[in-house]
């Protein structure tokens, strides 16, 4: 046996596991199925144990496979930038970027950008999935994301695209009926409308310019993973809620809806462009990073 790693074979292996198929993986890479299929048996002949689990309808790794997925993929992702940095040096970007956004970001904001990068640069392509559930980058094979939070610690990197504010929102009708809080610890008394994939969970926090700070546990009948789903219920009175101003900024012209407790601010959030950690990316990759980032930036100046 080679001393030398199969890196074809686990390049290959990385490939299916981001497809979920052999036969996508073989015409993504423009091999012969056997040929995929034998580079996956050479490696898992040589590490003793099975990769994927097969059946005629379904692809699952197994627990080696799970181990070895993130490494093989960021092998890959390396291999992949070392060769779209050499050829960038006389070529135009091309290629294939896979990119999680948000959903309703990614349907307000990021799909109407869409066409004037695809002009600028015809040779580039994107999958785009919209969830606003966060992904495994590294584990589900995308190149980037587009975060909208203030960001944990965590081995990806990070860079800020442009600010987003976070405002407590609720109906004019309903501060009326239900009287406006002065303090957040007021908001006890209130009904709460909650966002399932807040990173801070179901805790408000909020903070005074002289430094109290203020924890409050939302209580109501709504508790949803899209921030847009909230919308009617606020606007009819039903709660108050937390919300991106993305969301809230039309309803906030109109009147539908009020900032409440504005000399308390909530945690300072971003729009982040969120890439697996590593050495060079493709060029495919930074140069939709540029363009979102200029473009966002252009639309927070109005």
């Amino acid at each position: 046996m080679s001393n030398l790693p199969d890196l074809e074979g686990l390049a290959i292996f990385a490939k299916i596991a981001e497809m979920r198929s052999f036969a996508r993986a073989a015409e993504e890479l423009k091999l012969s199925k056997a040929t995929v299929s034998k580079a996956v048996g050479r490696v898992e002949a040589r590490l003793g144990t099975r990769l994927f689990n097969r059946t005629s309808r379904r692809l699952a790794l197994t627990d080696a496979g799970q181990t070895l997925v993130a490494r093989a993929s960021a092998m890959l992702a390396e291999g992949e930038a070392a060769e779209s940095e050499a050829l960038s040096q006389s070529a135009s970007p091309r290629g294939l970027v896979r990119l999680a956004a948000p959903m309703s970001f990614g349907v307000l904001y990021v799909a109407p950008l869409l066409p004037d990068f695809f002009r600028a640069y015809p040779d580039v392509s994107i999958d785009l999935h919209l969830s606003d559930a966060q992904v495994d980058i590294i584990g589900d094979g995308f190149d980037a994301a587009i975060r909208i939070a203030a960001l944990p610690n965590s081995s990806l990197v990070a860079r800020r695209l442009c600010d987003m504010p976070i405002h407590l929102v609720a109906a004019p009708t309903y501060l009326k009926a239900h009287g406006n809080p002065n303090h957040p610890l007021q908001l006890s008394e209130h009904v709460g409308l909650s966002y399932s994939y807040q990173f801070t969970h179901d805790t408000w926090r909020f903070r005074k310019k002289s430094g109290e700070v203020a924890t409050v546990r939302p209580q109501g009948p709504l508790r949803a993973n899209n921030g847009e789903a909230m919308l009617p219920s606020l606007v009819a009175g039903i709660g108050l809620g937390v919300l991106p101003e993305f969301i809230v900024r039309d309803a906030l012209k109109s009147n539908a809806l009020e900032i409440v407790l504005p000399e308390w601010s909530l945690p300072m959030s971003a729009v982040h462009w969120v890439t697996p950690p590593g050495g060079p990316r493709p060029k495919r990759v930074d140069v939709l990073a540029d363009f979102f980032a200029e473009r966002l930036a252009r639309g927070k100046r109005g």
